[in-house]
């Protein structure tokens, strides 16, 4: 089997055609080396491997080393082979132009979709996923990798062949029938595993069922102020938006115009950004609504694990049975947000449709780690760890709602403060431009986001998300004393 190396330099080989070989090879050698494609230090392969590899003669790549050597390119080292130089000389070789082809065409330039280009205009991924204030990132720090990896590692020893090939039943059984047992006991939920979607992640969740369950310009009901994520996936699949306003009791589905939707998105147990838990009256009046409109709600449960005071109100799916509700989960808060692991709790009269079309859409795969997250749970070191972090989070909470009180006062605290979540918004006065004070924060290494950037309509409140968890005090502390410096910059507040 050819090496990486040797691919590289048989297709420069062809691009060079005229000419003796040694040169050729020579010359293609010095532009891999000064191109980086073999770096500094890196050891070339030994000259009868790579003239076997090359279909060449053995003097024919000595050649082109001792030339290497001779210009500086190289050094060799006695018994272990070739190697490229740590400096290179300061000439470099000028690049041969490739033999033109008489039939070569310029490919046309392409401009993105229509679809694409409005994906991209309203693209807010933020290159920023770490760090004070950064809203929903949880302490990667003090997850028991090694704990898992264990698991894992006993798991890769004999794995089994359905856990290394596609998965078109749903994600791995296991972990299906773990996550019904743990839903049921701690949101309420009543789902089987068989009504169970192991997916990658809310985005694939949401971009699954708006795929199967809604047409091009259906209308759909989304908070306003909401997870942009969700909207940007719903209009990239064409569904029309229409932004229903929110209040301390969650979504108010009774005082909009809009057309009787295909589904609503709501966030029930705290809505995102503002943090409010959606009432027992507000949420029998959406499932009431469901019903005699035929409407699916999905039920967006992202932070139903943090809760530090009261407890929460069990899932929407579960207040009725047989309710019109589509449940969505995600392990990206309460275990780290690289697993990439989602789930969704869909009825039994959805549950084969969904199933097909997600082996369909993306080939599910990664069973051994979906596995190893069973036995973590099933072994309870799932519940442990969200009971360690409940504690830890909301120790941090507190401290940054105190520092708020202490040196901004009570006016700047949350709205709606529900003692809940991985972020708080920092309230700011009507009128200000929270989107230049994130910018000035931002310059100064904190990381906060515009709470008006969250709407679609303009009724717009201002504010900062301030995420806590995934620094200690010290860091919130060193963040806050800068944010509260941009604060007076902007003038806010007094110095």
């Amino acid at each position: 089997m050819r090496s990486l190396y040797a691919d590289h330099l048989l297709a420069r080989l062809q691009k060079y055609p005229n000419g003796k070989l040694h040169h050729r090879l020579l010359q293609v050698l010095q532009l891999a080396i000064t191109e980086g494609i073999f770096p500094p230090e890196t050891r070339l392969p030994a000259s009868r491997d790579l003239a076997k590899e090359l279909n060449v003669s053995r003097n024919t790549v000595l050649n082109a080393y001792e030339s290497l050597l001779s210009e500086g390119y190289v050094t060799a080292r006695t018994g272990s082979g070739t190697w490229v130089a740590k400096m290179l000389p300061e000439f470099s070789p000028e690049p041969v132009q490739p033999q033109s082809l008489e039939n070569q065409r310029v490919l046309p330039a392409h401009s993105l979709s229509t679809r694409g280009s409005e994906l991209l205009g309203y693209a807010n991924a933020s290159p920023y996923q770490w760090g004070a204030f950064v809203p929903g990132a949880p302490d990667v720090t003090a997850f028991p990798h090694q704990l898992l990896r264990k698991i894992e590692n006993r798991l890769q020893k004999a794995p089994q062949i359905d856990q290394l090939i596609y998965s078109n039943g749903g994600g791995c059984p296991q972990l299906r029938q773990a996550l019904s047992e743990y839903l049921r006991v701690t949101r309420s939920v009543k789902a089987e595993a068989e009504q169970i979607i192991i997916t990658e992640g809310i985005h694939q969740t949401v971009d699954l069922i708006s795929r199967v369950l809604a047409d091009v310009n259906d209308p759909v009901w989304v908070e306003d102020p909401g997870y942009w994520g969700t909207r940007n996936i719903l209009r990239c699949n064409g569904l029309q938006l229409h932004a229903l306003p929110v209040d301390a009791d969650g979504i108010i589905p009774n005082t909009h115009s809009a057309p009787i939707p295909k589904m609503v998105f709501v966030t029930p147990s705290h809505q995102y950004p503002l943090g409010g838990l959606m009432s027992l009256v507000r949420r029998q009046q959406l499932l009431d609504m469901a019903r005699r409109q035929r409407f699916w709600i999905i039920e967006d449960d992202y932070d139903s694990e943090f809760r530090f005071s009261n407890p929460p109100h069990p899932a929407l799916q579960g207040l009725e049975e047989n309710a019109p509700v589509i449940y969505m989960g995600t392990f990206s808060k309460t275990l780290y947000p690289a697993l990439r692991m989602g789930y969704l709790v869909v009825p039994k009269s959805l549950s084969h449709p969904l199933r097909t079309a997600a082996a369909e859409l993306y080939r599910g795969g990664h069973l051994i780690k979906q596995r190893a997250i069973a036995e973590f749970i099933r072994e309870g070191h799932f519940a442990a760890h969200i009971r360690r972090m409940r504690l830890l989070y909301h120790q941090r909470r507190q401290f940054l709602l105190g520092l708020i009180s202490r040196y901004l006062g009570n006016d700047f605290l949350p709205r709606y403060s529900h003692d809940a979540g991985l972020h708080l918004v920092l309230s700011l006065p009507d009128g200000c431009d929270d989107v230049a004070i994130a910018n000035r924060a931002l310059h100064q290494g904190v990381i906060a986001r515009a709470l008006s950037q969250y709407y679609l309509t303009p009724q717009q409140e201002r504010g900062l998300l301030l995420g806590y968890a995934c620094v200690d005090e010290p860091a919130l502390f060193s963040a806050f004393t800068a944010l509260r410096h941009c604060l007076c910059q902007e003038g806010i507040i007094e110095q």
